[in-house]
């Protein structure tokens, strides 16, 4: 990969980087600085890729990578529901975008992030980032079975804790599979 072919590269996935940081660290100027940091660490490693996965797998893996070390740093990575330690939540700070994504993707959005750290993971890459299993096989060092295995339990708690709330669970938003 040239400088040129590394431009298009970052120009074609930053957006898809991005948006999947953002969901697991609820912060847009942290998510931007993880992506910067993620496409730096790639164009560094360039040479290491291998044409086995595709170039949005490689880049969210590294970006995922980076994001635990930087939970790790601060301590933030913990057996529990990973938004107990994160900023506060961007629902309570950009009523604009709520109001983009209606209120009943908010709801999803909220009940996800109240699931522990591989079911959250596992919806965002499968059913958010519609990544394949063995896309997200890659991405998270499991098995495909396991990422099977993990999508089924992480949709039925996500279904459970919405019906706590009371919220109907919309199987055209997240389909099992």
């Amino acid at each position: 990969m040239y400088s040129n072919d590394f431009e298009e590269i970052y120009n074609q996935y930053s957006d898809k980087v991005y948006s999947y940081l953002f969901l697991l660290v609820k912060n847009k100027e942290l998510a931007e600085d993880l992506t910067q940091e993620t496409f730096y660490k790639a164009y560094k490693k360039r040479n290491t890729f291998k044409s086995e996965s595709n170039i949005s797998t490689w880049l969210i893996k590294i970006g995922r990578n980076l994001t635990y070390d930087f939970f790790r740093r601060k301590k933030l990575l913990k057996f529990l529901p990973i938004e107990k330690y994160q900023e506060k939540s961007i629902y309570n700070e950009t009523p604009p975008e709520i109001l983009i994504k209606g209120e009943e993707v908010e709801m999803v959005y909220r009940a996800i992030n109240s699931l522990k750290l591989e079911y959250q993971e596992v919806i965002i890459l499968r059913k958010i980032k519609e990544f394949s299993i063995k896309e997200t096989s890659t991405i998270l060092g499991w098995s495909e079975v396991r990422v099977k295995n993990t999508t089924v339990r992480a949709i039925a708690a996500l279904r459970k804790n919405l019906s706590e709330k009371g919220a109907a669970f919309d199987e055209n938003f997240i389909e099992i599979g």
